[in-house]
This record gives C-alpha cells, sequence and structure tokens, in this order.
C-alpha cells in the first residue's frame, strides 16, 4: 500500500477534504446524537468510492483509525485522531421497477429512499425515522415498521459495494465473498467502509398505520389491553407502545408541552378494512387522538414521530423474553404516572414473526431470543445526563427478570461500547466468527471507531 500524503490526499479526493481550522470541518464531523462530540485529524467528505479508498489508505499509511458517519445516529465513541469519512455526498440512487430493487449510495436517509421508490410504486424496509442513515441502518441489521412482516432490513440486501482495510474497492454478495458479506450486514462498521448497496423493494405503496394517544392517567388500562391484545395479531400487523413525556419547552407543540402521553404506534400490512377491525379493541380504549388510517408509504415517519433535529440523548435498550401482566405492573411502577422519570420516552415493541425466522440470506444479526424489544431516549445535556442515565438504568432493573441478556446490533449506542456490550448484540459463536474475519480482513482493527469488535488473536 503506497502512503499518501496530506498534499495528496486533497489531490486524490474528489470531494472535500478538511484538516482542524478549514471552514466546515467542525460541521461536517458533527452528528445527530450531539452527546458524542469528535476531535478527527481530517475530514474527507467523498464523492465516489474512489475517495473514501485514498481516505483508507492515508489513514493506513499513518496507522489512523477510520471513523465514518452519514447522520450520526447510532454514535458509540469519539473520533479523536481519526480520518473521519462523512459519506453525506454518497447520493446516488436508482431504481430497477421490474426486478423491485434499488441500489443506493451511502450518503442517503430513508427519506430520500421512500420518496424516490414511491414513484414506481414500491417500498424499501425502513425504520421509524425517515431522518436516519440508510447504510448504518442495513450495516446494524435495521429493525423495520413492518419488521414482523418482512424480518430485517438487512435480510433483502443483496449487494454491498465496500472498500476494506487495504484500501480496495470491493463488491459482496453471498456468492462474492460471502464470508464478508455475511459479517457487514449485523457487524455495523467494524469491515470497511460501505459506499453503495443493492436491496429489494416491496411491492406495496400504501399501510394502514398510525397512532393511538391516551392520556399518561390512563398508563396502566391501556397496557394491561395492549398486552393482552398482542398476542392474538397476525405477522401482519406490527405495533409498539411508548410511555412519552414531553419537556415543558417552546421547542414541543404548545398541546403536548409538559404532557406524559400513552401512544400505541399501528403498522398493518395488509387491508384497511382488516386493519381496522384487528385495531378495533384498542380504539374501544377512547383514544383523545387516533391518527390510524390507510396511508402512502410515503407518510410512514408519522407513525412513530421520532424527532426531526439533532439533540443530546441517552439511549438503552433490550430484548427481553415476554410481558405479561407482572411484567406491566413493573412497567407503570417503573415508568408510569408516580415513576418521577424525566422527559423522554419508554417504548415497548413487539418482535416475533418473521424477525424470528432464519432469513434466506444468512447475517451476523442473528435472530432476537425474546418477543419484546424496549427502547429508552431521554435528553442527556450536560447537565441531566446522569439523571438520564439513573432513570433509564431503574427502569431496566425493574424488568431485569425479563430481560434476555441480550441486545440487537442495531439499536447499540454510545453507552454500549464496552466489548463485553458488544458481546451482548451477538450470538456467542457468531461473535467468534466475526472476530476471525475481522482478523483477517482488518488486522490492525483501522476500523475501531465504533461499537468494535477486535480482530481474534492468531494461534
Amino acid at each position: 500500500m503506497s502512503a499518501i500524503q496530506a498534499g495528496e490526499l486533497r489531490e486524490a479526493v474528489g470531494g472535500l477534504t478538511l484538516f482542524p481550522g478549514d471552514e466546515g470541518f467542525e460541521a461536517h464531523h458533527s452528528g445527530w446524537n450531539l452527546t458524542v462530540t469528535h476531535d478527527p485529524a481530517v475530514v474527507v467528505v467523498p464523492e465516489s468510492a474512489e475517495d473514501v479508498s485514498a481516505a483508507v489508505r492515508y489513514a493506513a499509511a499513518r496507522d489512523l483509525p477510520v471513523a465514518v458517519q452519514a447522520t450520526g445516529h447510532g454514535l458509540s465513541i469519539p473520533a479523536d485522531g481519526a480520518v473521519f469519512v462523512s459519506t453525506r455526498r454518497l447520493t446516488g440512487i436508482s431504481v430497477d421497477a421490474e426486478a423491485r430493487t434499488a441500489r443506493i449510495g451511502a450518503g442517503l436517509i430513508w427519506a430520500d429512499v421512500v420518496a424516490e421508490t414511491a414513484r414506481h410504486g414500491l417500498a424499501p424496509l425502513n425504520g421509524s425515522s425517515p431522518d436516519v442513515g440508510v447504510m448504518g441502518y442495513l450495516t446494524g441489521g435495521g429493525l423495520p415498521v413492518l419488521g414482523r412482516t418482512y424480518g430485517f432490513a438487512a435480510d433483502h440486501v443483496r449487494s454491498l459495494e465496500l472498500v476494506t482495510a487495504d484500501g480496495e474497492i470491493r463488491t459482496v454478495t453471498p456468492t462474492e465473498d460471502p464470508d464478508l458479506f455475511w459479517a457487514v450486514r449485523g457487524g455495523r462498521g467494524n469491515f470497511g467502509v460501505v459506499t453503495a448497496a443493492e436491496i429489494e423493494l416491496l411491492p406495496t405503496d400504501r399501510l394502514y398505520g398510525g397512532g393511538l394517544f391516551f392520556p399518561g392517567a390512563d398508563a396502566e388500562r391501556v397496557l394491561r389491553a395492549y398486552f393482552a391484545w398482542v398476542p392474538g395479531q397476525p405477522e401482519e400487523m406490527n405495533s409498539s407502545v411508548i410511555l412519552l413525556r414531553f419537556p415543558d419547552h417552546p421547542a414541543v407543540p404548545e398541546h403536548n408541552r409538559g404532557r406524559f402521553l400513552v401512544h400505541l404506534r399501528i403498522a398493518y400490512a395488509g387491508s384497511a378494512e382488516d386493519g381496522a377491525a384487528l385495531v378495533a379493541p384498542l380504539r374501544a380504549l377512547g383514544p383523545e387522538e387516533d391518527t390510524v388510517e390507510e396511508m402512502a408509504y410515503t407518510r410512514i415517519g408519522e407513525i412513530f414521530r421520532d424527532p426531526h433535529r439533532p439533540t443530546p440523548a441517552w439511549a438503552r435498550t433490550a430484548v427481553l423474553s415476554s410481558f405479561g401482566e407482572e411484567a406491566v405492573e413493573a412497567l407503570v411502577a417503573a415508568a408510569g404516572p408516580g415513576s418521577g422519570l424525566p422527559p423522554g420516552g419508554v417504548e415497548i415493541r413487539h418482535l416475533g414473526g418473521a424477525l424470528g425466522r432464519p432469513a434466506e440470506r444468512p447475517s451476523a444479526i442473528g435472530r432476537p431470543v425474546g418477543e419484546f424489544h424496549i427502547f429508552m431516549s431521554m435528553p442527556a445535556p450536560l447537565e441531566s445526563a446522569e439523571v438520564s442515565h439513573k432513570a433509564e438504568q431503574g427502569v431496566l432493573d425493574r424488568l431485569a427478570q425479563w430481560d434476555t441478556g441480550t441486545m440487537l446490533p442495531g439499536f447499540l449506542f454510545s453507552s454500549d461500547s464496552a466489548p463485553e456490550d458488544v458481546r451482548r448484540a451477538y450470538r456467542a459463536a457468531d461473535y467468534e466468527r466475526l472476530a476471525r474475519i475481522k482478523a483477517d480482513r482488518d488486522p490492525h482493527n483501522t476500523f475501531r471507531i465504533n461499537h468494535n469488535i477486535p480482530p481474534a488473536t492468531r494461534d
């Protein structure tokens, strides 16, 4: 590998190359989650896979780590001293309507892909927030809004364009470099910089979905009804419930400012008539707001109503084995009206269905060992970060007997960067395989500014 000097790096990269002090340096390494900040050695904003290759070669010649970011939703550790690759300009997209596939660039967010594929009457398997970057989502597995129906988003990846630690640009598929194809889907950023992916699309442009909103005082009644309703639902029904506390802040719409709400999220991959019949028992609870209806797939972000602007937030997650009456009591005590939790959300999502079955194209994601997923996110500016941390840990402590001890790779956050936490996202055999592939493809751990899987020690 030939060394690339700083001046040569600027010449080799068609996009931006920014060093400390250059205009735009900080803006290009700032992420969505503001709890983690960076102090990289250089920021590269590539416009091609060849630009990424030049950045990786520059880093390898100096034994510097490579950090990769599109939106910065799933941050792990600060990228201090790293070659920071911001993929935001890799925004190419092309749709093959007949094959129902799309080739998507690493700088896209899901809103871009949803809008473009909708023009062909198709849809991707995206998550709850349209603002999330496509590649971090796919390499983490991707838990789609319609996951119970179709499985993880990474199950529907056909090929990946990847720049590995040796600076080579590779195309990996189930038959071309299958080990790397397996590892990258679920192994997050440990094996290279993904610059593009070919994904399968759903033959639909509509779904039946939205939200049912209840006052926080009704939390116990609504939770009992919801968790009694869930077991009888078909795989086409995807749902979750969140206990949501809004801060008393001008940025919050006035009608929700300072309020505590229970929000049931519904996404049914079938007819509106069948969906309405299935949701009827929940509607009978008398929500104060009901937005569940047949909708264009382009409105899918309205179901969860995730935030649309960067914020410092502390997130914790776990996979739960089950959720019966005793668990409901524990959740109400931990996060209900009298719990005193700070602003933020505590969500329980129903898993199972296609998420629990082996995929046609195996990956490092594995399958969840439980039926539910808990996701908590609370604002965490410096003055209140410890409060949010303790509050979320308190909820997990209350639910400890249902905690499987496992996590989903796509839901590792800055609180999960320790090696023992990363291991929890994988089956033991899968983790060992990942470490062996890492030793083969990235023996110097160039890609270590992430939820890192260190290379296996060679005998």
